[in-house]
């Protein structure tokens, strides 16, 4: 019995990367960069999208909901990231540790359930143009926003609290924040059945929703092609490119890391692919929403001249 008391952890050891210490430093700063930019670049979309009356469309409502949660998307694991690039291998309690699971889980749910409203919201803008802002009312894009939120939230439930409840032998994790597979390889026991439950929640958020975007599409597609003019074929695509973009780079990490057993995949591993979906995709999103999007730099000069009209006012 004294020996069984001792498999629940108390805390765990962050394994981080391993680097030489040269390169610690520069890996903390490139690391801390991205993480200012994607802070930046975030807030500035969701400034933008609230300053600007051109913007205040159901595209652009969601389009700021969705850089809002990456801005606490990745201040759920990056300040994690730069404390071991600075300090090494970095002690974690076991309740922030499965706090941060919880969050981190929540969080990536809801971006899944929040593309697949995106994509619908662009297959009624092109497929249903003329009830699209009676189907998109503010009432109904705040209530599918919301929804996204609760559905995230509440479905991360059941993976963060049954590895929570797991008795753990080891205390190192391979990671540099706590994550599912590197948590579920520390455990005393068989793990095989909370495995398969957390891939059939994980599955469910991230295949389905992406079943409903291919759909989607797959709608969207069949109506542009019907577009009598090419200039108007163009215009459609152009409107969903944004989209498919960060679609594509958001799902492809995530089926990388989490398709197939946690045991499928050699240790450190689910780090470096991690590192796309935690920390370069919410940095590139601002950037492919606004460098690609001409009403977004039509905004940007009008929010500009309103500033310099004020300054030479005052």
């Amino acid at each position: 019995m004294a020996q069984l008391n001792h498999t629940w952890a108390q805390s765990f050891i962050l394994a981080g990367f391993s680097a030489s210490g040269t390169l610690r430093p520069l890996a903390f700063l490139g690391t801390l960069c991205i993480y200012l930019l994607t802070l930046a670049g975030n807030l500035f979309i969701i400034v933008l999208v609230r300053a600007d009356a051109g913007l205040s469309t159901p595209m652009y409502f969601f389009i700021g909901v969705l850089s809002f949660l990456e801005l606490w998307y990745v201040r759920a694991t990056v300040p994690t990231l730069l404390h071991t690039w600075l300090r090494g291998r970095s002690a974690v309690s076991a309740a922030a540790c499965f706090l941060q699971l919880y969050v981190f889980h929540s969080l990536g749910m809801t971006e899944c359930h929040l593309l697949g409203v995106m994509a619908l919201d662009r297959y009624l803008a092109i497929c249903r143009p003329l009830h699209y802002h009676a189907l998109m009312s503010r009432k109904v894009r705040c209530w599918l926003a919301g929804a996204t939120w609760v559905a995230g939230f509440s479905a991360a439930l059941v993976p963060a609290g049954l590895t929570a409840t797991l008795p753990f032998c080891l205390r190192e994790v391979a990671h540099y924040f706590c994550d599912l597979a590197p948590l579920m390889r520390l455990a005393c026991v068989d793990t095989g059945w909370h495995a398969r439950v957390h891939g059939a929640v994980i599955g469910v958020a991230t295949g389905c929703n992406f079943v409903l975007i291919l759909g989607l599409y797959g709608g969207i597609l069949r109506a542009v092609l019907k577009l009598p003019s090419a200039a108007s074929r163009a215009k459609a695509f152009s409107t969903c490119s944004s989209h498919m973009t960060v679609v594509a780079l958001f799902y492809a990490s995530a089926f990388a890391v989490y398709v197939g057993p946690p045991g499928s995949r050699s240790e450190g591993t689910d780090k470096h692919i991690a590192l796309v979906y935690t920390l370069f995709t919410p940095f590139l999103n601002p950037i492919i929403y606004s460098l690609r999007n001409k009403e977004v730099k039509e905004a940007v000069r009008r929010v500009t001249q309103r500033i310099r009209a004020l300054l030479k006012g005052h």
